[in-house]
């Protein structure tokens, strides 16, 4: 297990560090202790080692993912605390979500003393970055993204530990290229993308429709994107509102898109569930085009329909690249830095120059 003990300032990983994991990081200052985030495996329902949490004075979260809030259902384990997240992220989620206490997008709040500071991380409607104690705490970077088209960025601020989400390794490449791919392929045909409304969904709905290319979206694409367009707007970009307005006003049945030529966007990613998982038996057995935009499981339908040929993967970037893991390093200036969501091996490929604590 990776701790970091310093004077006032305790950091451990109870899952997120050394293996592909849900998010769970215990952060005592000055004598407080709190959760950044609390998730579970999606495809096991694995949840962190909470036994060895003890008391926890409050659950910050980055963000609504089930890799980051699907193990709060065993919030009793560790006595109950109080939960704090976004409005947009209380918003889209259910309980306990929806009667957690406000954590601002972009702001502070004093829990127990400690001083909590907030800023928009780029990556899903209502995510945020979260800094514990001030510069001399920490930076938890929660799961982020400098290439958004949706959801704003902003730089965050310098501490002495930072716990960065490095989930895509020494991967570098830009966003662009993959828009490129999916065009082209839906211009030819049928596109089945199976992907996450409340993630990366939605900001691909928003590339393929300024490209003229027909789209169709699920019915939770379509409720996510009215509930992050009536919340509050300053979790978008600039002009985001609008360019996500219109795409969804664009969008179009699935099945006239299935019969002549276009994208459907369909929950969930992995095409286990929803719309997707009722359509990939369709395309496959058709010959018609599949994309998956995340790396789906190896043993799962997607991961033997990719291995098998029939599918394909392109990665959309909704993580940092390691461009970004530099920029945020020279950003916040830590003493020392945890490279969280990535394997040891993976780790160990990491330039040396990141200084990161290992």
């Amino acid at each position: 297990m990776l701790d970091l003990l310093i004077p006032s300032l305790s950091v451990r990983p109870l899952a997120g560090y050394g293996e592909k994991s849900p998010a769970c990081f215990l952060v005592e200052f000055e004598g407080r202790r709190f959760l950044l985030d609390l998730g579970e495996e999606p495809a096991t329902g694995r949840l962190p080692e909470l036994s060895e949490a003890g008391h926890i004075d409050a659950v910050l979260i980055s963000h609504g993912h089930a890799d980051h809030v699907g193990g709060l259902r065993a919030l009793d384990r560790i006595g109950n605390p109080p939960i704090y997240a976004s409005a947009i992220v209380r918003a889209l989620d259910d309980a306990p979500l929806r009667s957690a206490q406000d954590l601002p997008l972009r702001g502070r709040i004093t829990i127990g003393g400690v001083e909590i500071e907030t800023g928009r991380s780029g990556h899903a409607p209502g995510a945020v970055w979260i800094r514990v104690g001030g510069p001399a705490g920490v930076l938890y970077s929660g799961d982020f993204s400098r290439e958004g088209t949706l959801y704003a960025f902003d730089a965050p601020l310098p501490a002495r530990y930072l716990i960065v989400d490095a989930s895509y390794g020494t991967y570098d490449e830009p966003l662009e290229p993959t828009v490129d791919i999916l065009a082209r392929m839906a211009r030819s045909g049928p596109l089945l993308l199976p992907t996450q409304p409340n993630g990366r969904g939605l900001e691909m709905a928003v590339h393929l429709h300024e490209r003229d290319i027909p789209i169709a979206l699920c019915d939770n694409h379509i409720a996510i994107a009215r509930d992050v367009l009536e919340s509050d707007q300053s979790a978008l970009n600039d002009n985001a509102a609008d360019r996500l307005s219109a795409a969804v006003a664009a969008a179009v049945d699935y099945r006239r898109i299935e019969s002549t030529y276009g994208a459907i966007l369909a929950a969930d990613g992995s095409a286990a569930s929803g719309l997707s998982e009722t359509l990939l038996a369709t395309f496959l057995e058709r010959g018609l085009s599949v994309m998956f935009t995340s790396s789906p499981a190896e043993k799962s339908a997607a991961g033997q329909a990719i291995a098998s040929g029939h599918a394909q993967f392109y990665r959309w970037n909704v993580h940092p690249r390691l461009r970004d893991l530099r920029w945020l390093i020279e950003r916040v200036q830590p003493d020392l830095t945890m490279p969280a969501f990535l394997r040891k091996g993976e780790i160990e490929n990491l330039p040396r120059d990141l200084a990161f604590w290992q």
